[in-house]
């Protein structure tokens, strides 16, 4: 049996967490970062769950999570 294709877009954009929960980094942080204050950064940094609504899309991109 041949072996299921992940979406490798999702697959650099998501990750699974071990209770089955979707994380996703948090947008506008890659570059312009001069004109942001720190404390917008420091927010930046930290993980961000995808919304419950887009969970069962994103896990059909990633079958072997």
């Amino acid at each position: 049996m041949p072996k299921m294709k992940s979406n490798r877009a999702a697959k650099k954009r998501f990750h699974l967490t071990a209770s089955g929960k979707v994380r996703r980094s948090k947008q506008g942080g890659q570059h312009c970062l001069s004109e942001k204050s720190r404390k917008r950064l420091r927010r930046l940094r930290k993980n961000d769950l995808v919304d419950s609504s887009f969970q069962k899309r994103i896990k059909l991109m990633l079958p072997y999570g």
